[in-house]
This record gives C-alpha cells, sequence and structure tokens, in this order.
C-alpha cells in the first residue's frame, strides 16, 4: 500500500457527476417526452 501525503490526497478528483451533465440529460428527456407526446395526442392549433 503505497501513503499519500494531504496535497496528494487533495488534488484527487472522484467520479462525480456535474451539475451540467444533469441538466443536460434533464434537457434531452423533456424533450423527447414532448415529442412522443405531440405524436400520440395531437392538439389543433
Amino acid at each position: 500500500m503505497q501513503d499519500l501525503e494531504k496535497n496528494e490526497m487533495q488534488s484527487i478528483r472522484g467520479g462525480g457527476v456535474s451539475l451540467w451533465v444533469i441538466a443536460g440529460i434533464s434537457a434531452v428527456i423533456v424533450f423527447l417526452s414532448g415529442v412522443i407526446d405531440g405524436f400520440v395526442r395531437p392538439q389543433d392549433c
């Protein structure tokens, strides 16, 4: 096992998901649900 110094431990980045990735995935889901809703339940203009 290898001992790490304090500054080495602070420089380690984990596999966290950023806020932009969550926002992008949410936007795609909302868009696709709108497209599917438009095909399944069309409304007059």
